[in-house]
């Protein structure tokens, strides 16, 4: 018994034959064009259970085709594929109805596993209200082709027409900002105000007053009402960046505005009703911050209903080629000199270990662009500029060539020795890693003569977890002097 059939449509015949015979095994029958006309007459007539279509044909776009196909046949799905693997792609697909998004090269296990969904739940569907017709600015800062991003793409079109709260995972400098804009930008709420608020910046002792506002006279200091960022961002989204970092009493407070849709004013005693989307950002480990009592399991499950997992640069090198070009056009925008890159130059970036991601890689690129002196930036000025980066720690050579890895394991060595056939005493892994992170703290804080921010940004750290290791380590701070 056929599965029904599958109006299959692609100007490339390699792709229409594997597809055809892949999912007439499967069960279906295939009729099979590179013309989005003759498409378009098979729709009209009447014809297939399902629509499997690339998007650009030589005839014309088979994503500009989606809302006739809606009002023409409403429970007719559509799967769409394209090699035009942007964030916009995806976004455009999932604002013009497509049953699903699928980037080429695709895995042809995933395509027939989409197929049979949509075939044996045709019919379900009611007919979809027309979109509006979405922005095509491609000059969206989320540029990737890389399988790890095109999850990150096929995830947010998804989300883009609803109000599930969101929570980005990601190391500093993977975008996190960039994700909740654009998930606010071409969502339900894009008409509604954007609010960002870093929790690592605020002062702990004024983090309640940021979010939900206060009353004249709640405090020492409060001479008039101040609206908070919940009551700036009503109707549209809030970002709130570093969410670890957010203390106790304010997480409590969050989790009654989740649970109840609604927060009061520090001193206030009205509520006020909360009409804003929660988008949520974090570098940490949120489980490990659970497990040493630091984060409201509960808090974190009601931030944690859709997750994204932002890759590092390191995860998705293909995509440098494309980030540096489209960085070095953004340069040229702000007034920098044209510029473009060599192949070899591509070459030594794609073979970097970016600890900053793509914000290192935007810096260095804006860099480029101002210093070099030539109009093709080549393999020596990139060469030259790599080296003149502050290395990492563990590739930093000291002692003859020995690595602070090897210098690290020589020392365990001897400490072991010491004890001979007994074991040292518990609790060496703390130990060991205080024995590491006393000099680096203290050492970058005498390179920036004392300057905390300076010190947090260059360890990767946020100001208040460096100042509480400040505390806890006994580390002395004195502004303005250099001891190196």
């Amino acid at each position: 018994m056929s599965l029904g059939t599958v109006l299959l449509a692609d100007d490339d015949r390699a792709i229409r034959t594997v597809l055809t015979q892949a999912m007439t095994r499967a069960g279906c029958r295939v009729r099979a064009t590179g013309s989005v006309n003759t498409l378009w007459r098979w729709v009209e007539d009447g014809e297939g259970d399902l629509i499997v279509t690339d998007v650009v044909m030589p005839d014309g776009d088979g994503l500009d085709m989606l809302p006739a196909i809606k009002r023409k046949r409403p429970d007719l799905p559509v799967i769409v594929m394209s090699a035009q693997n942007t964030v916009m792609t995806a976004i455009r697909a999932a604002e013009a109805g497509a049953y699903e998004y699928l980037p080429k090269p695709f895995d042809l296990k995933e395509v027939l596993s989409h197929v049979k969904k949509a075939l044996s739940a045709r019919g379900v569907n009611g007919a979809a209200v027309e979109p509006e017709a979405p922005a095509r600015d491609e000059q969206m800062p989320l540029i990737g082709r890389s399988p790890a991003m095109q999850e990150v793409y096929r995830i947010m079109a998804r989300l883009m027409n609803t109000d599930l709260t969101v929570m980005i995972n990601g190391e500093s400098g993977t975008g996190k900002e960039l994700v909740a804009r654009a998930l606010h930008n071409f969502g339900r709420r894009k008409k509604g105000p954007f609010i960002a608020v870093n929790m690592a910046a605020i002062p702990r002792d004024l983090i309640e007053s940021e979010l939900f506002g206060h009353e004249r006279g709640a405090f020492t200091g409060a001479t008039e009402r101040m609206k908070g960022k919940f009551e700036l961002a009503q109707g549209g989204t809030l970002f709130l960046d570093e969410i670890g970092d957010m203390p106790p009493e304010a997480q409590t407070r969050l989790l009654r505005v989740l649970q109840e849709g609604e927060f009061t004013t520090v001193g206030g005693r009205q509520p006020i009703r909360a009409d804003v989307r929660i988008v949520a950002a974090t570098h940490q480990d949120l489980r490990d911050l659970i497990a040493e009592g630091r984060f409201r399991e509960d808090l974190f499950y009601r931030l944690n209903v859709v997750p994204i997992r932002l890759p590092p640069l390191r995860e998705r090198v293909e995509d440098i080629p494309d980030l540096a070009r489209a960085f070095l056009r953004k340069a040229e925008s702000e007034g920098l000199p044209r510029k473009t890159i060599s192949s070899k130059a591509l070459d030594l970036l794609r073979g970097q270990p970016w600890p900053g991601n793509v914000r290192e890689l935007e810096n260095l690129m804006r860099r480029l662009a101002a210093l070099c002196a030539n109009d093709m930036i080549d393999e020596t000025v990139v060469e030259q500029e790599l080296a003149a980066r502050p290395s990492s720690a563990l590739d930093v050579e000291r002692d003859g060539g020995q690595t602070l890895s090897s210098a690290v394991e020589t020392h365990l060595r001897r400490y072991f020795a010491l004890h001979g056939d007994a074991l040292p005493p518990a609790g060496l892994y703390d130990r060991v890693l205080k024995e590491v992170e006393l000099p680096l703290i203290a050492l970058t804080l005498s390179a920036t003569r004392g300057n905390q921010l300076k010190a947090a940004d260059l360890l990767g750290l946020n100001r208040n977890t460096l100042r509480k290791r400040i505390r806890e380590l006994d580390i002395p701070v004195t502004r303005g002097k250099k001891l190196m």
